[in-house]
């Protein structure tokens, strides 16, 4: 998925209007922007023109990749040349050479507003037969001529608070849809950006739910705001983000946030921030380990091709001969690294065990962790056993707090998790992975067993009589 903005090797036009059947052209990125310099301006112009109408012609067209703009209405081309609504491109035309020569320092520089992470829509027009609220390109040719700079041409068209990125990187083109579709228990960065995007969605569509934790995990909260989502804009409701969701998330958010005009709302850096690693592999710890750790451990009790491992967050020699013992079992790569296709491959085959488990509360019995985080906002039956576990250990701890047992993970039902993760040393976030539910069930079984008296067994007091 787009992050922040970088430099397509490539770029597709579309040789007319969006909807008119006409031919797509590619060409490397660098060629593009040298072409649409020599169909739009004079190479006999100041340099100082050139150059600031050159910002702003890059800016534009990173604007459009950036954003999807085409992508995303289910077309398969970047741009078209159609000047009513991009920029003019004329596919063979010849390349004034002075052009030719900025469009190679040129190519990866474009402007942004403020802290924003967007390319500018620089939106701009001739000046004399067409005038706009951007840029005048014949006014340029007069504000160089009277010795300004690029920089304070472009200021001077588009306000102040705008700055320049330079050397931008170069990357291949790609969809930014996860090519595996994003549903209950998903866990990654792409997630993360559909929380985000929904959550201001909702801003002008209220009636779709509030995601509480904007934290890449997919749970209940997300679900109901996808199939929200789906039911406003006459989606198939399932609640699940293939490409058709994703691509019409990516519209509907470029909307409501202007990203595709001039006075854009912005993209803020913490909206695009990476939160998971992905690949796990020897010598790493942490939670994301432990939680691996309890997957494989349940594993080997139903594979016995597949070794226990300890469960205490360090991804040593022992972790890294279970992840193999997976591997092979699967038919995969036998290397001792977990990267998505072998976490898909341990999750689905954890979740294709549980889920023929009852996810009800038979007291004295544990359930195994269902698979899916619970934090603030899950809304589930498996919320609900979580609170009946917590309630009893609350009997012995009275640190924990007791929570009403209503299934939905609410404000006091996260102050119970913290309560018990910080009784018990675990790490202190308020949401429920593997391993907090592994020691929430531990203790639990523990102190239900040691209250039952076997035969001949007495309390610790003497029954008066």
């Amino acid at each position: 998925m787009p992050t922040t903005p970088f430099i397509p090797e490539q770029i597709t036009v579309h040789l007319g209007r969006p909807e008119e059947n006409a031919r797509n052209v590619t060409l490397p990125f660098l060629d593009y922007v040298a072409n649409v310099a020599s169909s739009e301006i004079y190479p006999t112009w100041p340099e100082n023109a050139i150059r600031a109408n050159m910002y702003a012609q890059v800016s534009f067209v990173l604007n459009r990749i950036y954003t999807e703009y085409y992508r995303s209405r289910g077309y398969d081309f970047d741009i078209t040349n159609s000047t009513a609504i991009d920029q003019s491109f004329v596919e063979g035309r010849d390349i004034f050479e002075n052009i030719k020569e900025l469009a190679g320092q040129l190519f990866n520089d474009y402007i942004v507003r403020g802290t924003n992470v967007e390319p500018l829509l620089a939106a701009y027009c001739d000046g004399r037969e067409v005038t706009c609220d951007g840029l005048s390109q014949w006014g340029s040719v007069e504000l160089a001529e009277q010795g300004m700079t690029p920089y304070e041409i472009l200021t001077y068209y588009y306000g102040n608070d705008i700055n320049l990125v330079q050397n931008a990187p170069t990357a291949g083109a790609t969809d930014s849809a996860p090519t595996v579709p994003l549903a209950l228990g998903s866990v990654n960065d792409d997630v993360r950006v559909i929380q985000l995007r929904l959550n201001r969605i909702s801003q002008n569509y209220p009636s779709i739910p509030k995601i509480l934790l904007v934290d890449g995990i997919f749970g209940t909260d997300t679900e109901a705001a996808v199939r929200r989502f789906q039911e406003i804009f006459g989606l198939a409701a399932d609640g699940v983000v293939g490409k058709a969701t994703w691509y019409y998330i990516r519209r509907i958010y470029n909307a409501v946030k202007r990203l595709n005009e001039l006075d854009s709302e912005g993209v803020t850096i913490e909206e695009i921030t990476q939160q998971y690693p992905g690949v796990l592999r020897e010598g790493d710890t942490g939670t994301g380990v432990a939680n691996l750790q309890y997957y494989l451990n349940y594993l080997s009790g139903f594979y016995n091709t597949v070794r226990p491992v300890p469960i205490d967050g360090v991804f040593g020699a022992a972790t890294r001969a279970a992840v193999v013992d997976v591997q092979n079992t699967f038919g995969l790569v036998a290397d001792g690294i977990v990267g998505e296709v072998t976490w898909d491959a341990i999750y689905d085959a954890y979740l294709g065990i549980v889920s023929t488990i009852p996810r009800e509360y038979v007291e004295g019995n544990v359930i195994p962790f269902p698979g899916v985080v619970l934090r603030l906002g899950s809304d589930s039956e498996d919320v609900r056993l979580l609170q009946q576990y917590l309630n009893y250990i609350a009997e012995s701890f009275t640190a924990i707090p007791t929570v009403d047992m209503t299934g939905y993970f609410g404000p006091r039902t996260r102050e119970a998790v913290i309560a018990f993760q910080e009784q018990f040393g675990l790490p202190v976030n308020g949401a429920v992975s593997a391993i907090t539910w592994n020691a929430i069930t531990d203790v639990y079984s523990d102190l239900y067993n040691g209250a039952i008296l076997g035969e001949g067994q007495y309390p610790g007091f003497e029954i008066g009589g």
